[in-house]
């Protein structure tokens, strides 16, 4: 693993995981997975949901490191080196 963002990124406590906060506060309620950033916690939906909601944080935010909160599932992404940990 060459990318530093990834070696960088600790342990953050993340809320509800059972949503897509951002999702349901549009009244959507079709995401695939979910995922959290390592940097604030913010847990918002994958790519492969209609919303984008992880990838429009990191957008936003210019947080690199999410990881995957999908049961049995420990991997996580940078965005910006485009890496899996």
């Amino acid at each position: 693993m060459s990318c530093q963002h990834l070696t960088d990124a600790g342990a953050v406590e993340v809320g509800n995981t059972e949503a897509c906060p951002d999702c349901v506060a549009i009244g959507n309620a079709d995401w695939v997975h979910l995922r959290a950033c390592l940097a604030c916690g913010h847990v918002g939906c994958c790519d492969s949901s209609p919303y984008q909601h992880a990838t429009k944080h990191f957008e936003s935010s210019g947080h690199p490191v999410i990881r995957s909160v999908q049961p049995g599932e420990t991997w996580r992404w940078c965005y910006v080196d485009e890496e899996i940990g």
